[in-house]
């Protein structure tokens, strides 16, 4: 994941930020702090904007090309998502979640997301099956190349694709809703070859499940898919928070590393 040395607050000199194009809205200026959201909701998403990360506002007026008036509406837009949190006095900051909190998160969306299955199995049209089976192979080109960029557009779209194919309006802004909150963690594991590897046999699996229409095994392979990637979080986050090991520890240290990262 990548990280945004010109939003820590005091990183603002020249040269920190990287380029971007102004913001701009298409028709009606009325939708600006909603392009701005977009923007910041794609970086926060894809890393960029690391969870704890104070978003200084001159800094990102200066990367996007907008007023702060603009800006502060799209850090509301983004509060109100729950992926942002604005401080009185001290502004807007990416939300970073805790243990417990990304725990329930992947309980819920695996929960949506296997509904979503059950009922696309049941409604989804020929057509929109045959796009999910199209993305599936861009995934697996992007994966062969190790083009991870493209590998998690497609992937997304695929789990949004899913998601449509359940004709169930209410369900699927659930899960938008829900989504957004993690979508910058459902793909850590794919910093890891052989969980990358996992990932993209479950999802040909997944296709082969839809255009079989067998509801139970496609709600059971996306079930373990998003388990898997819960498990992927919460080891990243344990590791990014452990003390840096003494270079030479000694055999009780290993031991309890070892039972401590073991099934």
């Amino acid at each position: 994941m990548r990280s945004n040395p010109a939003l820590k607050p005091d990183d603002t000199g020249p040269g920190a930020a990287p380029a971007a194009r102004p913001v701009r809205a298409a028709g009606d200026r009325r939708t600006l702090p909603a392009a701005v959201a977009e923007q910041l909701r794609e970086r926060i998403i894809q890393g960029e904007f690391p969870p704890g990360t104070r978003l200084n506002e001159r800094a990102l007026g200066d990367l996007l090309g907008v007023s702060r008036t603009p800006l502060r509406e799209a850090f509301r837009l983004l509060a109100a998502e729950g992926l942002v949190r604005i401080e009185p006095n001290r502004g807007a900051q990416v939300v970073a979640l805790s243990v417990a909190d990304i725990r329930e998160a992947f309980e819920v969306i695996g929960g949506l997301e296997a509904l979503s299955c059950r009922y696309a199995c049941e409604r989804a049209t020929e057509h929109e099956i045959a796009e999910i089976r199209a993305l599936t192979y861009e995934m697996m080109a992007s994966h062969a190349r190790r083009d991870l960029p493209t590998y998690y557009g497609a992937n997304r779209e695929i789990h949004a694709r899913i998601s449509q194919a359940a004709h169930n309006g209410l369900l699927t802004r659930l899960y938008e809703t829900q989504n957004v909150r993690i979508q910058n963690l459902r793909f850590v594991s794919n910093e890891n070859r052989d969980k990358w590897d996992q990932a993209m046999r479950e999802h040909i699996e997944m296709a082969d499940a839809l255009a079989a229409r067998d509801a139970e095994r496609l709600a059971g392979i996306m079930r373990t898919h998003l388990q898997r990637k819960c498990d992927a979080a919460l080891k990243t986050m344990a590791h990014a928070k452990a003390p840096p090991q003494h270079p030479d520890p000694d055999p009780g240290q290993c031991m309890a590393s070892f039972s401590a990262d073991s099934p």
